[in-house]
C-alpha cells in the first residue's frame, strides 16, 4: 500500500528545491533580458523555445510523463517571458517618422513593451542611441521596389553601431475613413507619395481624387480632423486605430509583395550563427573586389547581397555592404576574415544574428 503522507513529504523537499531553482532561473532570465535590452533583442525566440521543448519531452525516461513536462516546460517560459518584459518596458525604441507611420509600426511590432520615439530623420533617430536617449533604432535598410535606403547604409559604415537583427514587414494600405463613411461616399483620398503610387490602380478605378500628405499617418489625423466623409486616408490599420478611422475596405495596394526590410541598430554587438552583415573597402587594384568575393565564398559563406556606395572620401571611391550566411563567429570566420584583410582595405562586421524576422500584422 502505497504510503501517502510519505509521498507528501517526498513533494515537499521536491518544491522546496523547485522554488531554490526557480529563483535562480528568474536571475538567469533577468540576465538575459538586460543582454538583449543592451542589444535590441526581441524577447521572444521562438525556434529556440521549440528546441528546449523538444529536447527536455525527448529527455523523459517514463513516457508518460513526456506530454507534462513539455506543458510544464511551456508555463515556466511564459513567466519567464513575462518577467523579461517588465525588465525590458523601460526600452526606449528611435525610429524615423511620427506615431503610425510604418516605422512606429515595425518598431512596435518588434519590441510590443517598449517605447517608441520618433525622430526627424534617420540620422538624428541613429544619434540618439549614441547620446543614450534611445537603446536601440530601427532603420529601414532596403524596400522591394524602391530599392536600398542609401542614408540608412552610410551611417552603418561611418557609424559606430551594431546591427543585431533584420526584420521584414510587409506594406499593406488600407482605405481609412471616419465613421459611417462607405466606399460610395469617397471622393478624395490623402496619403505619402509612395502610398498613392502604389494605390493608383484603385484610385483609379473608383475614380478618386488624390492629395498628397508628409506620410501615411499625417494623412490620416487630417481626415480624423475634417470629419468628411467624402475624404479618407490610405495608410495602415494601426494609423487608423490611432486617429479613430474605420477601415472601408482592405489591401487596396496593387502589389501584394511590398516589403520593407529594418535593421536594429544598437551599441554592443550579439554573437549570432546563422547571419551577419559587414562592410568593406577593397584596395585600388584590377580584380580586388572579385578576389574578396572569392574568398567569402571559398571558406562556405553565401553572400547574399552586395551592395556598393561612395566613401564620399575620395572621387569615385566604394564600400561595399554585403549580407551573408554563416557564423562569422566561428573558427572558420575568424580564418575568412583574417585572408579578406589581404585584399582589403578596411573591414568591419557590423553584426552577426540568427533569423531575419518577418512582422505579423495585426489581426
Amino acid at each position: 500500500m502505497a504510503d501517502i503522507n510519505k509521498a507528501r513529504q517526498a513533494i515537499n523537499e521536491i518544491d522546496n528545491e523547485m522554488r531554490i531553482l526557480f529563483e535562480k532561473r528568474m536571475d538567469a532570465a533577468k540576465e538575459v533580458a538586460e543582454y538583449k535590452k543592451e542589444r535590441g533583442l526581441q524577447i521572444y525566440d521562438v525556434a529556440r523555445e521549440a528546441e528546449i521543448i523538444k529536447n527536455g519531452g525527448e529527455k523523459i525516461e517514463n513516457p508518460e510523463y513526456e506530454t507534462y513536462y513539455k506543458n510544464f516546460l511551456e508555463g515556466v517560459m511564459k513567466i519567464s517571458k513575462q518577467y523579461q518584459s517588465r525588465i525590458i518596458e523601460g526600452m526606449k525604441v528611435a525610429y524615423s517618422g511620427v506615431e503610425g507611420a510604418f516605422a512606429y509600426i515595425t518598431a512596435k511590432r518588434a519590441f510590443p513593451t517598449a517605447t517608441p520615439i520618433g525622430y526627424k530623420d534617420f540620422k538624428s533617430a541613429y544619434n540618439a542611441v549614441l547620446k543614450g536617449e534611445c537603446d536601440c533604432a530601427i532603420l529601414p535598410v532596403e524596400n522591394i521596389h524602391n530599392g536600398d535606403v542609401g542614408q540608412v547604409m552610410d551611417l552603418a559604415f561611418f557609424g559606430e553601431l551594431k546591427i543585431n537583427g533584420l526584420y521584414e514587414i510587409k506594406v499593406v494600405q488600407n482605405l481609412l475613413g471616419i465613421e459611417g463613411a462607405t466606399i460610395d461616399d469617397i471622393k478624395t483620398v490623402i496619403s505619402h507619395p509612395q502610398a498613392i503610387g502604389q494605390c493608383h490602380d484603385y484610385i483609379e478605378k473608383h475614380g478618386l481624387i488624390a492629395e498628397e500628405a508628409v506620410n501615411t499617418a499625417v494623412a490620416a489625423k487630417k481626415v480624423a480632423e475634417m470629419k468628411d466623409k467624402s475624404v479618407a486616408a490610405i495608410g495602415s490599420i494601426e494609423a487608423g486605430e490611432l486617429y479613430g478611422l474605420k477601415k472601408i475596405e482592405a489591401h487596396i495596394n496593387e502589389k501584394s509583395e511590398n516589403t520593407t526590410r529594418f535593421a536594429v541598430f544598437s551599441p554592443k554587438s550579439y554573437v549570432g550563427e546563422k547571419h551577419f552583415v559587414m562592410t568593406f573597402t577593397v584596395q585600388n587594384e584590377a580584380g580586388s573586389l572579385g578576389k574578396a568575393i572569392e574568398v567569402i565564398g571559398k571558406y562556405g559563406f553565401n553572400l547574399r547581397a552586395l551592395k556598393s556606395r561612395p566613401t564620399k572620401e575620395l572621387s569615385w571611391s566604394y564600400y561595399f555592404y554585403a549580407e551573408a550566411d554563416g557564423n562569422i563567429n566561428s573558427d572558420i570566420g575568424k580564418l575568412m576574415l583574417n585572408e579578406l584583410s589581404k585584399c582589403c582595405n578596411s573591414i568591419n562586421v557590423l553584426g552577426s544574428f540568427n533569423d531575419e524576422i518577418m512582422l505579423e500584422e495585426p489581426k
